[in-house]
């Protein structure tokens, strides 16, 4: 057995495609309409249509699917550039920092209220 990737639950397939896609730079392997599957990996899935198909019915609820339990977590070989493009776009939890095994980071939220972390590559801090 592997552990693939989890596959985190989106409202809007469109809006959520076009910020991992156009705003952070990911590109589409496949489109399946309701789920989306990115060249690293990382895939998302329209919440009501998965909702369906693991527990045979769609949630009432209206909250939002990211509930501060769960952190995406790339890579971006300059982090102060993606930084740069990406922080006027979203809400942001903090700014680039270093953290106390040395990697910089920041965080912020997409579309759903998922937390999203992007650092620099772990190999640098190893080999720096």
């Amino acid at each position: 057995m592997r552990f693939v990737n989890p596959i985190p639950f989106v409202s809007d397939i469109e809006r959520s495609k076009a910020f991992y896609g156009e705003l952070l730079g990911l590109k589409i392997l496949n489109d399946f309409g309701s789920f989306v599957l990115f060249e690293t990996g990382f895939a998302i899935h329209d919440g009501k249509s998965l909702e369906q198909t693991v527990w045979r019915k769609s949630s009432e609820a209206s909250e939002p699917y990211g509930r501060r339990n769960i952190l995406l977590y790339f890579e971006h070989e300059d982090v102060d550039a993606a930084f740069e493009a990406i922080a006027p776009h979203v809400n942001l939890i903090h700014p680039v920092e270093k953290q106390e095994w040395g990697q910089r980071v920041f965080r912020f939220y997409d579309p759903d209220g998922h937390a999203v972390e992007i650092g620099e590559p772990q190999l640098d801090m190893i080999a720096g």
